[in-house]
């Protein structure tokens, strides 16, 4: 009988063990889930993503923290995001999870992420309800839509005398969050909203829509809009000869190297971002010459994100263990200084789990992007008003 007890004490003690999370510095990797869109419409913003979380696993295994990646493709699909969240939070058994990208998807991501108690950190999605939720498990290092739109619409007021502004998006989450940002940030500067549409993502002719908008004689009109739509937009824009005091757009397809590039067309068009290579956050210029090096492309925000994200999850997981409890307590306590600048997560006008980031205003400059608010961070004045088309 005492044999019997001593063998059940050893079965159930070694039950226990098997049952503890894996910790930093045990035998094999860490593993953190990657959700991004690496397939489908946002596939080229998906591979700045990708690019950058490599760099992450990178710096993090030199920082002396064996890291695995389980990657996992949603498409920019929310339903599909939902099921990779699942099967990393269950079947995989990773430690904590960064993504996914888009907005739809982020916000469906954080309802799974809450259910199955994993850290979920979004690196970009700017959806202001993702963190708007009560959730506990789910942080944001990317800014809101509201940020976003106050940062273009500040700017326009303190260089010009805008009276008037016409909003046209994308009638996806991330679309409609930040027309309706930008539309409550104009109200409050007091202009006036004089056109206001949604459009179905992926049309091939916007040009009746822009030309009503044309009608509407807006001083300044605000885009949000992913890159193949924010191309083909001002590509008609230019064709009905819309011509206003400023072309705005809320980040997204407007800050893509792919847009800058079309220079017919992106000239001294104006866009929101949290970050860019050419101001003086902390190893900033040189990751992104690493980066451009490496991959050879320039990185945008969306890579930066991806890599501060990463790097984030991955020290709070170096800190706390595979104790997914632990590292939600390390990221809700947790302070960094990278080449984002300084990230926190704190609970602020309804919003849980959020970091507060310095928005900057990029200018379209010979097809490239140039910093040129706010003034601290400018690297040169802004082109204002819009001179017209070349």
């Amino acid at each position: 009988m005492r044999r019997i007890s001593r063998l059940v004490a050893t079965c159930s003690t070694l039950v226990a063990f098997l049952s503890l999370p894996a910790v930093a510095g045990a035998a094999g990797p860490v593993k953190i889930g990657i959700v991004n869109s690496m397939t489908g419409p946002e596939a080229p913003i998906g591979e700045q993503l990708t690019n950058g979380f490599k760099l992450a696993q990178e710096d993090l295994k030199a920082e002396g923290l064996d890291v695995q990646f389980q990657w996992e493709d949603d498409s920019g699909k929310p339903q599909v995001s939902m099921t990779a969240v699942e099967k990393l939070a269950t079947r995989e058994g990773v430690c904590g999870i960064v993504g996914p990208y888009s907005s739809s998807a982020g916000n469906a991501a954080a309802k799974v992420a809450e259910r199955y108690h994993v850290p979920l950190l979004v690196p970009l999605a700017a959806k202001d309800e993702i963190t708007r939720q009560g959730f506990k498990w789910v942080f944001r290092l990317a800014p809101t839509t509201a940020d976003r739109a106050r940062a273009l619409v500040d700017m326009a007021v303190a260089l010009g005398r805008p009276r008037t502004l016409a909003i046209l998006n994308e009638n996806t989450d991330f679309g409609v969050s930040v027309a309706r940002s930008v539309k409550a940030a104009a109200e409050k500067k007091g202009l006036r909203i004089v056109f206001e549409e949604a459009y179905s993502k992926g049309s091939p002719d916007y040009r009746s829509t822009l030309v009503k908008l044309k009608n509407a004689h807006p001083d300044l009109v605000f885009m949000g809009s992913y890159v193949v739509d924010a191309i083909l937009l001002m590509r008609q824009s230019r064709e009905v000869g819309l011509s206003p005091m400023a072309f705005l757009g809320a980040g997204a397809g407007f800050a893509m190297t792919q847009f800058a590039h079309e220079k017919a067309i992106s000239e001294d068009v104006l866009s929101s971002t949290e970050w860019a290579p050419d101001v003086a956050w902390p190893g900033a210029k040189a990751w992104a010459a690493r980066f451009q090096k490496r991959f050879g492309v320039p990185p945008t925000y969306h890579a930066s994100g991806a890599y501060e994200s990463a790097m984030i999850m991955g020290r709070a997981i170096g800190k706390a263990g595979c104790d997914r409890a632990r590292i939600r307590q390390a990221l809700v306590g947790g302070h960094w200084t990278g080449i984002t600048g300084d990230v926190s997560f704190q609970n602020f006008d309804g919003y849980t789990n959020q970091n507060r980031q310095v928005m900057l205003v990029q200018q379209v400059v010979d097809g490239h992007h140039v910093t040129v608010w706010p003034p601290e961070h400018a690297v040169r004045k802004a082109v204002w008003p819009f001179p017209g088309w070349r």
